[in-house]
């Protein structure tokens, strides 16, 4: 016998009934046989009326998709929570590695500005001592040039450590420079007065205490021309000449000395040479 069937066009099952017959295949598989159950005549028989296996199959279906769901949300928030902490992990990291960066660099940059200031300091004091050494230089060098004989165009007529009773210790303690009474007699170099008086053997006598710290002494004054702390510059007339205390005629009596006392006497024409004087 032979089928026949309408004419017309023989459609597939539609993408809703595919999607339902999927469905309930899963639900079944998921159920274990559920539908089988639900649908022999004993249970039918108990409850009456038996829940279509298409319904049942899809609601599990459907909390198994929201399960998953919920995981996949779950991961995707935990690896997005993850991905910020990196990321804000890395930039704090960074932040704290420019910071310190900037911070060796400003350090370096305060050491190098320090070391420049110390130098600068360095080279202003050795400039100003270089400077203070030439002026004490120049000032050494007018000093000895500015040296003078204690009365003009003179010369000596008795020598220092000449020997004889004219002396109480038995030999000269300075030089005696010729000289008429009443020449004038000058600072040999500049210095403070420190003894304008009688002094016994050297009658009238002068004592100066010169800017090198020596002394010079002026004795047989006719005249003192000066008094005790006054300052005098070389070649500045202090007295005139004579022949008081123990002289036997008019000269000047000249001395240099490391004190101001007798007896520190030192030769006072390799003195006068040294201040570039030519005795």
């Amino acid at each position: 016998m032979a089928f026949t069937r309408a004419t017309g066009k023989h459609r597939a099952p539609s993408r809703l009934t595919r999607a339902g017959a999927k469905a309930v295949g899963v639900a079944t598989l998921a159920a274990g046989g559920v539908i089988g159950s639900l649908a022999s005549p004993a249970l039918a028989a108990d409850t009456g009326t038996a829940p279509a296996a298409t319904e049942t199959g899809l609601s599990q279906l459907l909390a198994i998709e929201n399960t998953l769901a919920d995981r996949i949300d779950a991961q995707a928030a935990a690896q997005q929570h993850q991905a910020e902490a990196a990321e804000k992990k890395a930039a704090a990291k960074a932040k704290a590695a420019a910071k310190k960066k900037a911070e060796a660099a400003k350090k370096k940059a305060a050491e190098k500005a320090a070391k420049a200031k110390e130098a600068a300091k360095a080279k202003a004091r050795a400039a100003r001592e270089a400077s203070a050494r030439a002026g004490r230089s120049t000032a050494r060098t007018a000093l000895g040039s500015s040296y003078q004989l204690p009365v003009a165009g003179s010369y000596v007529t008795t020598g220092y450590k000449s020997s004889g009773s004219l002396w109480s210790s038995g030999s000269h303690s300075g030089i005696d420079f010729h000289a008429a009474s009443g020449s004038s007699v000058v600072a040999v170099g500049a210095g403070t007065v420190v003894e304008a008086g009688w002094g016994g053997a050297y009658g009238n006598n002068i004592v100066l205490r010169m800017t090198d710290g020596t002394y010079t002494q002026y004795g047989h004054l006719s005249s003192i021309g000066v008094s005790v702390g006054q300052s005098v510059a070389a070649g500045r007339q202090i007295g005139l000449s004579g022949s008081t205390g123990n002289s036997t005629g008019p000269h000047l009596h000249f001395e240099a000395r490391t004190t101001p006392s007798y007896g520190s006497d030192m030769d006072p024409v390799a003195y006068l040479r040294a201040h570039g004087v030519n005795v």
